[in-house]
């Protein structure tokens, strides 16, 4: 009977850890199975979002390119109603206008000098060297500041007064090589609002033309003139602020390039002055 009932438990030992085995090993392939699914799902997530930032940027890009095309279509059309006499006319004076602008900023930019360096030098070769020393240095320097600097240093043995004499009249041209071409930037900054108003006066005959020709006030007839008006009158009043800011940096930059001249040309004398009482 013990016999039996050792076999029995035995017998029943060996069932259920066979039974935990199989549950475990079935456990471990669902987690497996639902691993493996999740990762699926996370992956095609990712894909998707890829997808759709990619196509997000595609619809940014032809937007941006689509937004370019209907603001160039749009100039093209308003630049067409205003009439190309007159708003080839401002253009025109737009064109000439930056072209005589960015000549001048950088004619002055080559014109700035570091003044306080080329003292130091002129300076250090008259004690050193002597005079012909510190007129090669302003031969070799840029700028109207070293050029003024020549004309001093040419007429050192003719005196000091002489001397002065030769600064303020060679700073006087020097002033007038920088301001050159200022008068007719100004002559488009007051000629582009003109024209514009120019075309404003003529659109607004062309309408009571349109009026007087159909015998009724209508605002489909009015409403052509009024556009050629405004359009002209907005794009000479545009050429004329734009050109105007052009036109103010440059006087400021021609101001700057001045004061260094005057201060510079008073350091210039002084030095002289000790250079001819050793």
């Amino acid at each position: 009977m013990r016999k039996l009932l050792a076999l029995i438990a035995v017998f029943g030992m060996l069932t259920f850890g066979a039974s935990s085995m199989v549950l475990a090993q079935d456990e471990t392939e669902a987690d497996t199975t639902q691993t493996e699914q999740v990762s699926d799902t996370a992956a095609a997530e990712e894909t998707a979002d890829v997808a759709a930032d990619e196509m997000a940027a595609t619809d940014e890009a032809a937007e941006e390119e689509t937004t370019d095309g209907n603001i160039h279509q749009v100039l093209k059309q308003k630049f067409i109603e205003g009439g190309a006499g007159f708003m080839g006319v401002v253009l025109l004076a737009l064109i000439f206008g930056l072209a005589l602008a960015i000549e001048r900023i950088i004619y002055l930019n080559l014109a700035s000098t570091n003044t306080e360096k080329l003292l130091e030098d002129v300076e250090q070769a008259l004690e050193n060297e002597g005079v012909e020393a510190a007129k090669e240095i302003c031969r070799n320097t840029r700028g109207p500041v070293a050029s003024i600097f020549y004309q001093g240093l040419s007429r050192i043995d003719e005196g000091i007064e002489v001397v002065e004499k030769s600064v303020i009249s060679y700073g006087s041209v020097q002033m007038g090589l920088l301001e050159k071409g200022l008068t007719w930037i100004s002559l488009f900054i007051a000629l582009a609002p003109m024209l514009g108003f120019m075309g404003t006066v003529i659109g607004m005959i062309g309408a009571f033309d349109s009026i007087e020709a159909a015998g009724d006030i209508s605002p489909s007839l009015v409403a052509g003139g009024i556009k050629v008006a405004l359009i002209t009158t907005v794009s000479g009043l545009i050429v004329a602020m734009i050109l105007q800011v052009f036109y103010n940096y440059i006087v400021s930059k021609i101001d700057a390039i001045v004061n260094n001249m005057e201060d510079a040309s008073i350091s210039l004398v002084d030095i002289i002055t000790k250079y001819v009482k050793k």
